[in-house]
């Protein structure tokens, strides 16, 4: 049994959530929310409010004992990339990729 909540795209690179989900992995959902509480990343934000719908879904859609929760999977995936042009020197453009990612937890509940 588990619970899933999954974020589209969300405006941050994958790359800057991944670091945030390494912290959390694998832990029980309380550890996990104070770490995400107390990590200053811009990730943090997303990750918080996605963590919350996950626990919720544990709760109303599975009847899972939450005390029991942790974190078994979570991962970020590259979403659509928005492309932006910045002019630059002498007539020349500058691309500015503003990317976003699918993020995704699966929550599991221990034995």
């Amino acid at each position: 049994m588990e619970a899933r909540a999954v974020l589209k795209y969300a405006r941050i690179s994958p790359r800057k959530v991944k670091i945030v989900l390494d912290l959390i992995r694998n832990k029980p959902v309380g550890y996990a929310m104070g770490v995400i509480k107390n990590t200053p990343k811009a990730a943090s934000e997303y990750l918080e409010k996605l963590l919350k719908s996950a626990v919720a879904n544990a709760q109303n859609n599975h009847d899972m004992d939450v005390d029991k929760l942790y974190v078994a999977e979570c991962y970020a995936s590259q979403g659509p990339t928005l492309k932006r042009i910045q002019p630059h020197a002498q007539g020349r453009a500058f691309k500015i990729l503003k990317r976003t990612s699918h993020i995704t937890l699966v929550l599991k509940e221990k034995e």
